[in-house]
This record gives structure tokens, C-alpha cells and sequence, in this order.
């Protein structure tokens, strides 16, 4: 038979299968030449978060809830108070301080002022050591001249035994005068012991009394939480009447001015991310039409399965292969942020440049100044030194105005 002749059928099939197997290659072209030009030159995720520091508010004394200023979504401002307890327990607390440390001043200057009143009965004692010592010589003077009548028959015998117990007796005088001198010294030389390079305001009794009433009057002014940072109020748990112990936590600030971004990278994609390489970011929450800059700031020290709860256990059972993925931290910028607030837990899509790679991917220089830093939580001593110097002023016999009044709080003025 002869072969079948070409169709117009099988022309236009042929026609077509060219035309796609060209396309198919100009693809392939196109797609090769954008993944050497241009996608070898970036890493990109959308396995990443926005992440922020959640400030715990916790109270460093126990106490009941009198007030709350603040609730979730709040904006707040470093120093503002927060929350108030009642005061009730640290002004009794405060004055049962100051009364104890009266008390001490007082007992302290007893002990001052033992030393006279022992330095006068040593010598009254050595007086009766001089007094004895004279009856004693006298008794002896006696005894001696009886001694010598004796032969004689001019002195009894009975009245020579009457002299010579008069002489044991003073001797006996003299030792208890002698050993009540010494016990004085003794006495003297303890109590000296306890008063010795001091005066009553520096002696350790008063000052570890002072101290109490320093930490009374601290926690007097711990009634009031102040808020450390600027920021917003989220997970507000804490209720009024609620008892609370020191450490619970009643509240959290976000200061959404300090966020940045964990980007969760493959750790096939870890071997060309440095610090410092410039990073285009796109939250959900925008959309692709706000762009945020941003800067690798640091690879994370080890997976998240390896940091997790329960990590894996991959020497037991049966074991699948899975890619791990790494943090990257991401720095945000500043003004941006500003300008579009991000919130914590919010998604976003990340692309590195990794065309410099001349940074490192682990730090170098150590961090030499405090990541963070608040000086609202410092309690001034100075209104503490002056209730404590009035108390002892006072009770060193001096007429000062007690102050055992709590000062107001800072922030709680009305």
C-alpha cells in the first residue's frame, strides 16, 4: 500500500506543537535569565512575624487593688500610674518602724548613759576599798598593841580573840571592796564595749532600725505602678479587690514604637543572609501598597524546633526528613513604624537582598550599653533620711515635728 499523504490536519498540529515547544523554551529562557539576574539576588519568606517586647507590670509588694487608670488599648506614658493598692498595711507598718526606731534611740541612749553612771560606781567602790583599808589598818594597830599587853595580863585573852577577829573581818571586807571594784571595771568595760567609736546615731542598733523604716517607708511608696514605658495596655487581668501577691502578673505595656520582625527562613536560604543586608517588608495588615525598610539584624542561635516546648525526638520511632527553619530578626525603621504602626503577631512578607555579602552572620562586638533602661521605678531615699532623722532627733531630747505621715505617691495627686 502506499503511505498516507500529509493532511492540512497534520500540518496545523505540527505548526502548533512548534509554536509551543518555542514558547515552552522562551520561558524557560526568560525564567533562567530572571532567576540569575534577579532571583539569585534575594531570599524571600512569608513565614514572618511582627514581634515586640511585652512589658510585664507586677507589683513588688503584696497588697489589695484600690485603683486601675489604665485598660487594654490604653496609651500610656512612662511614670503614669497604673494601678493602686491600698495603703492601709504599709502606713501601720511605716509608723510601727518609726515608733521602734524611737524605741531604739532611747534604749541606745540608756546605754550611753551607763558609762557615767558606771565610771561613778568604780569610784564609790575603790572608796570603800580606801575606807576598808584604813579600818584594816587600825585593826591590825589594835591587834598589835594587845599582842604585846598579852605577857603581861593587862589584855584577856577573850579581848586579844575580839582584835583578832576584827582584823579577819576587815581583811574580808577589803577583798569583797577589791573584787566589787573589779566587777565595776568589768562592768564599765562592756557596756564601753557597746558604745566604743560611736555616737547614738551611728550605733548599729539605730541604724538597723533606721533601715527598717527606710524599707517601710519604700514600700509605702510602692503602692503605686507606675508604668515603665511608653506604650499601649493589652492583657489587663488585674481586678478590683484583688488580692496580689509580689511577681503576679496584672497587666502588660507594648511599646509599639520598639517592634521588629521575625522572618522564619528555610536553612537552605541561612547560607547567603548577613548582617546588615537592606530587607523590603509587606505586612498583610497594609497591603502591598505600604513598603517598610528594614535591616538584618541577627540569625537566631538555633531552630525553633530545638527551642520548642516539647522538641523533637528524632531518634525514636519512625523519622521523616523536615526542613528546619531558622529566626532571622529584622530591624524595622523608626520612622516608618511611626507612620504605620504595626502590632505584635502581625503577618508579613519578607525579601532580602543578599548581594552584599560582606557582613558577618554572627554578631562581633559585644553589646556595651543596657538594651533597655527605666529610672521610673527608683524611689527617692531623701524623704526616707528625713523621716528617719526626725525620729531620732526627736527622741534624742530634741523638740522636732514627727512626720509619720505616708508622702503622697508620685502621680496620685489630686
Amino acid at each position: 500500500m502506499n503511505a498516507p499523504t500529509s493532511t492540512p490536519t497534520n500540518n496545523n498540529r505540527r505548526k502548533g506543537l512548534t509554536t509551543v515547544a518555542v514558547l515552552v523554551l522562551l520561558a524557560g529562557a526568560a525564567w533562567g535569565v530572571y532567576e540569575y539576574v534577579v532571583s539569585s539576588h534575594f531570599e524571600t519568606t512569608d513565614n514572618a512575624y511582627v514581634q515586640g517586647n511585652l512589658i510585664q507590670i507586677t507589683p513588688q509588694i503584696s497588697g489589695t487593688v484600690k485603683e486601675i487608670y489604665a485598660d487594654d488599648t490604653d496609651r500610656v506614658q512612662a511614670g503614669q500610674p497604673l494601678i493602686k493598692l491600698d495603703g492601709t498595711d504599709a502606713q501601720l507598718a511605716l509608723q510601727q518602724a518609726s515608733a521602734n526606731l524611737g524605741a531604739v534611740v532611747r534604749q541606745v541612749r540608756t546605754v550611753f548613759a551607763n558609762n557615767d553612771t558606771l565610771s561613778a560606781q568604780i569610784s564609790l567602790r575603790e572608796a570603800d576599798v580606801a575606807r576598808v583599808q584604813v579600818d584594816l589598818e587600825r585593826a591590825t594597830d589594835d591587834l598589835a598593841r594587845r599582842q604585846k599587853l598579852t605577857g603581861s595580863g593587862a589584855v584577856s585573852k577573850e579581848e586579844l580573840q575580839h582584835a583578832q577577829s576584827q582584823v579577819a573581818a576587815a581583811k574580808s571586807q577589803l577583798n569583797a571592796a577589791q573584787a566589787a571594784v573589779v566587777a565595776a571595771r568589768e562592768q564599765l568595760a562592756s557596756n564601753q564595749a557597746q558604745t566604743q567609736g560611736v555616737n547614738v546615731q551611728s550605733h548599729p542598733s539605730v541604724l538597723a532600725a533606721a533601715d527598717k523604716v527606710r524599707e517601710a517607708y519604700v514600700a509605702a511608696h510602692r503602692l503605686v505602678l507606675p508604668a515603665p514605658v511608653d506604650g499601649y495596655v493589652a492583657k489587663r487581668v488585674v481586678q478590683l479587690g484583688q488580692r496580689v501577691a509580689p511577681g503576679a502578673n496584672l497587666m502588660n505595656i507594648v511599646p509599639l514604637q520598639q517592634v521588629w520582625v521575625d522572618a522564619n527562613f528555610k536553612e537552605v536560604q541561612l547560607r547567603n543572609l548577613r548582617l546588615g543586608q537592606p530587607v523590603k517588608l509587606t505586612a498583610d495588615y497594609y497591603g502591598s501598597k505600604v513598603e517598610f525598610d528594614g535591616k538584618v539584624a541577627g540569625l537566631g542561635m538555633g531552630t525553633g524546633a530545638a527551642f520548642a516546648l516539647l522538641p523533637a525526638q528524632n531518634a525514636t520511632g519512625n523519622w521523616i526528613k523536615v526542613v528546619q527553619r531558622v529566626p532571622v530578626r529584622i530591624a524595622l525603621n523608626a520612622e516608618q513604624i511611626a507612620k504605620h504602626p504595626l502590632r505584635v503577631g502581625l503577618s508579613m512578607e519578607v525579601s532580602v537582598d543578599i548581594t552584599n555579602q560582606e557582613g558577618g552572620s554572627l554578631a562581633e562586638a559585644t553589646r556595651t550599653q543596657p538594651y533597655g533602661m527605666t529610672d521610673v521605678l527608683e524611689i527617692s531615699q531623701q524623704g526616707a533620711d528625713e523621716l528617719v532623722n526626725q525620729v531620732v532627733s526627736a527622741n534624742l531630747g530634741q523638740k522636732v515635728k514627727m512626720a509619720h505621715s505616708v508622702a503622697q505617691p508620685v502621680g496620685n495627686k489630686q
